[in-house]
């Protein structure tokens, strides 16, 4: 009767193991634990945690795995599960994407955001550039914003004689076809940049200038009815730690990602963009609004880049890109309806 009892409560034991065991999934976040981009992906763990009964949930690591540029590479090659980066930060490795960073999308980051991966996810070129990762969502941020610390921007001439900090893609090639002086790199370095007067300025999303700290540096804003430029992101997963997943793991993660995942990241931005202009008035920022002469001067010379872009997508496998391009926009104006 005593073995069969030490039997019993083994087995007891072991089912009990057996029901808590959990699934993590270590995640990882390059910018701070308050950003939006931060809170948007604790957001998406808490959701898993919660749909899975707790049985698939995150560790959120407290230190970046790798920096910005390095962070594709990172949930490539295992060292994190999860996490999100900018492919714009290395020049030459993603086309399609940089769809999302054209000149004068949309008002807001989760129409945007909604639509950008509506679009992407129906041709699988845009994740064939993800080799090695499970694209979750693509997404964008809100509509970007020329700031500086030295003097008011409302035509392309007023761009001369400034240097700027750009995070590269498609960005870059805007502020060429406007004669800006730019230097690439990461959105964490602006504010050693501009305190220290290496740059006069950034092209940043309204909620970059709290979030990176140079909201009581910049002294001038402008901006642009549907933004000057973009940014696009994707939130990744490791593909082999993806196809490790249970069948009703991989249920859970799916049904959070895509659109909602999409619409996580939009809404958080949004929100955070909207606290930033506040903050911007607050602190004395000069803001101007674009004018018609003003947008009309940029997009005569910026229209090229959408012709060069659907080029490069085509050359690179994306069939009647120009036309994907024209279904993204619909897309966005659906969404902001």
């Amino acid at each position: 009767m005593k073995a069969t009892r030490i039997a019993l409560s083994i087995l007891a034991l072991a089912g009990a193991s057996a029901a808590s065991a959990q699934t993590v999934l270590t995640a990882s976040s390059w910018v701070g634990p308050t950003h939006t981009l931060s809170m948007a992906q604790k957001e998406w763990c808490d959701l898993i945690e919660k749909n899975s009964a707790g049985k698939l949930k995150c560790n959120i690591l407290p230190r970046s795995v790798a920096s910005p540029p390095g962070t594709f590479d990172a949930v490539k090659n295992g060292l994190v599960d999860v996490s999100y980066s900018v492919q714009g930060y290395t020049p030459g490795r993603f086309v399609h994407t940089q769809m999302a960073e054209l000149p004068f999308l949309g008002n807001f980051s989760e129409p945007i955001s909604v639509a950008y991966n509506k679009v992407a996810m129906k041709h699988p070129q845009f994740a064939a550039e993800h080799a090695g990762m499970k694209v979750l969502a693509f997404f964008t941020h809100g509509p970007g914003i020329v700031f500086n610390t030295k003097r008011p921007i409302s035509k392309v001439d007023d761009l001369n004689g400034l240097k700027f900090r750009v995070g590269g893609g498609m960005v870059n090639e805007i502020s060429k076809t406007l004669n800006m002086n730019v230097t690439l790199k990461p959105a964490p370095d602006s504010y050693e940049l501009l305190s220290g007067g290496v740059m006069d300025g950034t092209l940043f999303p309204a909620e970059s200038t709290e979030s990176f700290r140079i909201d009581k540096i910049i002294r001038h804003a402008t901006t642009f009815p549907g933004g000057l430029y973009n940014t696009s992101f994707a939130f990744v997963m490791n593909q082999a730690r993806y196809e490790k997943l249970s069948a009703d793991e991989k249920k859970v993660v799916d049904a959070a990602s895509g659109e909602v995942a999409a619409r996580i990241f939009g809404r958080g931005w949004d929100k955070a963009d909207r606290r930033a202009i506040g903050l911007m008035q607050a602190n004395g920022v000069q803001i101007t609004k674009a004018e018609a002469a003003f947008v009309a001067d940029i997009k005569s010379k910026t229209s090229s880049l959408e012709t060069k872009w659907a080029a490069d997508a085509e050359a690179k496998g994306l069939k009647g890109a120009a036309q994907v391009l024209a279904e993204f926009r619909s897309e966005i104006a659906k969404a902001e309806k």
